[in-house]
């Protein structure tokens, strides 16, 4: 005990500044690990802290954190000298024994003997008395709040254990997705398989027709072979019995007369003519086998024959069997793709319900506080995480006062004060008290200043910079912006119903004339107005579009736009909403009018307009929709992914692959686009009508392909000779930064946020979407375009006959060194790279170029996916199409034959290269089978298709890669 007295008595020994050079030696340790409230009831005791300077430590806005506070609380005992750091040093015995430990080096210990005496004991034990009970009241509230917070927590795991469960379940159908894509493969294998043996049958079919053909030949001939034997026969008969006759006669005159020489010759050499006439018996036995072994052959070839159409009927039952089991797959797809976006919409609800929970926890928290909390709480009502908004203009205080910020004792000090000093108040506007400056002090101040500069409003914009620049800068980041902030909150309510007064003056409710500032309209800069923009979209109505920016067309008298100075022909850059986290931020300027409309709407609370003065583009706008030359600012092209019928009055029925102009997004306030039809040959649009916009046509197109899916009893044509082009199936990745996402998104919040099912088409980012429309983007070569064959077994066939026309020629790769090709790869000259006997040789940039500069064709033979990459040199290629088929094949066997290639071979490649198609991010033109009957009459198709083309604008797409 005397060691302990002695080393307190050393403490108290010390200096002033040996004190605080310990204290300030462990300054950072201190600040962060003590909490003020706890220590000022012991200072305020030991007398070393009054009571304005808790009130400041504890419930100043300039102090953001505990850390700040502890700080200041420091800096404030510093100025009282050797007692502040003693009586500092005593609290932490109470509070913080580890801190005094490290600070002192001396092990705290609680007797009354060893304070400094800067209390008595018995207010010392009423301060310990009363920390211990503040202590037990913040155990108790602390304790709560951890039920509090495990009740949500439980419910939060509920929750989340839902959301795994319909995660699995997600996972599971993904699953069986793949799988059934994989059946679906497996099937396609198997039919082509099946076509393939088909294909065999009806050679061999062919073959045994062929085969049948001879057999009937060679009976036939048979037949005429054994008429003529029997005829022969029938001579020989007739020949032997008139040789018996002859000999019986011959015999008879024998005995009367002797028969002369020359008769008897004459009948030999008959003799012997009838028998170089006859056939023998093995001759005669001989045909009658070839004639049974030919009848046998023919019944073999008939059995053959119907063994044969039988298999043929079997393979095309199990073809269909495999046709409708593929559309089975295909509509269980579908509707699996239906419920992955149902489900994914649930997940989105759930998540909007967990952020609405953590919200209401929040305020339960806020509730649980103690009352100087709620009151500062009560005084900031901007979101968590904002900073504290800047008066513009100081106005007095009601007359009866706002004492529920005061405690008594205050509001007795504030009595006293305002008896004493009134006199000087009124004479001396510009008094430096501590208390709020009177009536006639503001009168005489806003006069004043109103007399000196009516417009001028630098002063306080040098005061605003300096208050709030930092944070301001750190928080947008552009000194462009000219930042005006009012905090229409934290005024009375008196000042709510202002009356105009002369010179921009303003008079409240207690006869005070206020000034407002207007909105700094500087044209070539950007202005940020930050108001209360509750449901924005009933205070201001908006005009415009993507090609001539938003503009507001109206403003409600009396609302907080309207007191912001907002008036028709401002132009809207930018909406800045964080009434919720995390903040939602859209830049308007390239954004169409329908998702200028969206996002305006979901505005319902503090934001912040950023906007500029453009009365050029509004008068301009302005005088158009007046004139009825347009109906809104929007214009941009697209190309049709579905084909739809125009069954209301006033739609436009538009093709697979047509380009239309959209001159409006919210025709007539409804969710559909006004459009034109654009010709192949102009940027002009021929008819016009309505069509469904984004979302509506999404999902036409999910429905027309689930129709599809579903009409398996359709017979399968061929694409040359089918019937016209319904769907162009194009997928995109919405992380990617597609070409639609990039203009048709309203805006780009965080992906983690949940938002309403309504809008749940626009903030879904992180899964694949079939897109309906794709944004295009017109060009007019003023040279000749490069040629691009499909399928190129074709085009090789072509560009051969092509090459010995004028104005066509082959573009040839060329070989290139290793910097030669570090070089063009960094440029991106590369098109396609090619094999050779050589090496390796690449088809670039400078070879087509310099064919395209002698106005000569370039007939390319690269890949569909070397496209892109002519797109990105500013080189657009004509793509010709030749529908291919058996009978196709058949008309090229002898091209295909030079080229070493067979038609099951070109077949392949036609139906391979023609799935490619749809991924090309410009138009391509097609020549039927029927056009043409041979290879030459093909060549002319082909050089009339290449001269058309030329002649047509050529729309692009951007690369969704």
């Amino acid at each position: 005990m005397a060691e302990l007295c002695r080393t307190d008595s050393t403490l108290t020994s010390l200096d002033e500044e040996m004190l605080w050079e310990m204290l300030e030696s462990h300054r950072y340790r201190i600040v962060r690990s003590i909490c003020p409230s706890r220590l000022t009831p012991y200072l305020r005791q030991a007398k070393v802290l009054g009571q304005l300077d808790e009130e400041e430590v504890l419930h100043s806005p300039r102090f953001t954190n505990t850390a700040m506070r502890a700080g200041h609380l420091l800096d404030l005992l510093r100025t009282r000298g050797k007692n502040g750091a003693l009586a500092f040093l005593e609290s932490l015995k109470f509070h913080n024994p580890d801190i005094y430990t490290k600070v002192t080096g001396l092990q705290p210990n609680v007797d009354f003997s060893g304070f400094s005496g800067l209390m008595e004991t018995s207010k010392l034990t009423e301060c310990l008395a009363g920390a211990i009970s503040s202590l037990q009241e913040e155990l108790s509230q602390e304790k709560g709040q951890k039920e509090a917070l495990l009740q949500q927590c439980r419910r939060l795991q509920e929750c989340l254990g839902q959301a795994e469960a319909r995660a699995e379940s997600l996972r599971q159908l993904e699953a069986d997705h793949g799988r059934m894509q994989r059946e679906v493969s497996a099937h396609f294998h198997e039919v082509l398989k099946l076509k393939d043996e088909m294909l065999n049958l009806s050679l061999h079919y062919s073959n045994a027709l062929q085969e049948k053909e001879l057999a009937t030949t060679r009976c036939r001939s048979l037949q005429e072979e054994l008429y003529l034997m029997k005829q022969e026969l029938q001579r020989e008969k007739v020949a032997s019995s008139c040789e018996r006759d002859f000999r019986e006669r011959s015999l008879q005159m024998a005995s009367v007369l002797e028969p002369g020489d020359e008769e008897l010759n004459r009948l030999k050499e008959e003799n012997e003519k009838l028998r170089s006439l006859t056939f023998s018996l093995a001759e005669k036995d001989i045909l009658e086998q070839n004639l049974d072994e030919a009848l046998e052959s023919k019944q073999e070839l008939v059995d053959r024959i119907h063994s044969l159409r039988e298999r043929a009927a079997a393979a095309e039952r199990q073809r269909k069997q495999a046709y409708s089991a593929r559309d089975g797959a295909q509509m269980e797809i579908s509707q699996n793709l239906t419920e992955k976006d149902a489900l994914r919409r649930k997940v989105f609800e759930l998540t909007d319900q967990v952020c609405e929970l953590r919200q209401e926890l929040r305020q339960q928290q806020a509730e649980a506080l103690p009352g100087p909390k709620q009151e500062a709480g009560a005084r900031e009502p901007c979101p968590r995480g904002k900073q504290r908004l800047v008066r513009m203009f100081a106005i007095c205080p009601p007359d009866n006062g706002d004492c529920s910020c005061l405690s008594s004792a205050e509001s007795q000090l504030w009595s006293d004060l305002s008896a004493t000093s009134s006199r000087e108040l009124v004479d001396s506007f510009r008094s430096s008290s501590p208390l709020p400056p009177s009536q006639q002090s503001l009168y005489k101040r806003a006069a004043d200043n109103f007399r000196e500069d009516p417009w001028s409003c630098s002063d306080f914009r040098e005061t605003l910079e300096e208050d709030q620049g930092s944070r301001l800068g750190a928080k947008t980041g552009d000194t462009d912006l000219d930042y005006e902030i009012v905090d229409r909150a934290d005024l009375p309510e008196s000042e709510s119903s202002l009356q105009p007064f002369s010179g921009g003056l303003y008079v409240s409710a207690s006869n005070v004339p206020v000034r407002r500032r207007p909105a700094r309209k500087i044209l070539s800069q950007v202005t940020v107005l930050a108001f209360q923009g509750d449901t924005l979209l009933e205070q201001i109505s908006i005009i415009g579009g993507n090609f001539t920016g938003i503009f507001i067309h109206g403003v409600t008298p009396g609302s907080a736009a309207d007191e912001m100075a907002l008036r028709p022909g401002t132009q809207i850059v930018m909406v800045d909403y964080e009434a919720t986290e995390p903040s939602f931020k859209a830049v308007l300027e390239g954004t169409t009018l329908e998702q200028a409309v969206g996002l305006l709407r979901r505005v319902n609370g503090f934001c912040c307009l950023s906007v500029k003065v453009n009365t050029e583009g509004y008068k301009k706008l302005v005088q158009d929709l007046e004139a009825k030359v347009a109906t809104s600012g929007d214009s941009f092209y697209i190309r049709v992914n579905l084909a739809m019928e125009g069954r209301a009055e006033g739609e436009l029925q538009v093709r697979c692959n047509d380009i239309l102009h959209v001159t409006d997004t919210w025709f007539q306030g409804r969710s559909c686009w006004h459009a034109h039809r654009v010709g192949p040959y102009s940027t002009q649009g021929t008819e016009h009508g309505t069509i469904p916009n984004y979302s509506r046509a999404q999902q036409l197109l999910i429905a027309l392909l689930q129709d599809m899916a579903q009409q398996s009893t359709v017979p399968r044509k061929p694409s040359s000779g089918g019937p016209q082009k319904l769907v162009r199936i194009v997928s995109v990745d919405r992380t990617k930064a597609s070409p639609l996402c990039s203009s048709f998104d309203w805006a780009q919040p965080d992906p983690s946020r949940a938002e309403d099912p309504s809008s749940v088409r626009f903030w879904a980012e992180s899964c694949f979407t079939l897109v309906p429309y794709s944004l295009v983007h017109p060009h007019r070569p003023g040279r000749p375009r490069p040629v691009l064959f499909v399928p190129r077994v074709v085009g090789r066939i072509l560009s051969e006959k092509l090459c010995l026309l004028q104005g066509f020629r082959k573009c040839l790769a060329e070989y290139l060194s290793q910097e030669e090709y570090d070089a063009s790869s960094q440029r991106g000259d590369i098109i396609q790279e090619k094999e050779a006997s050589g090496g390796r040789c690449w088809v670039t940039r400078r070879v087509v170029e310099s064919l395209m500069e002698k106005d000569t064709h370039a007939l390319l033979d690269v890949r569909l996916d070397s496209v892109h990459a002519l797109h990105r040199m500013d080189i657009f290629p004509i793509i010709l199409h030749v529908s291919v088929n058996e009978k196709v094949a058949k008309k090229l066997k002898k091209a295909l034959q030079r080229l070493g290639t067979s038609e099951e071979q070109l077949l392949e490649a036609g139906r391979q290269e023609e799935g490619e198609l749809d991924k090309v991010p410009c138009l391509y033109s097609s020549l039927v089978p029927d056009g043409w009957s041979d290879l030459d009459a093909l060549l002319g198709c082909v050089r009339l298709a290449i001269a058309d083309e030329q002649k047509k604008v050529v729309w692009t797409e951007q690369n969704p890669h």
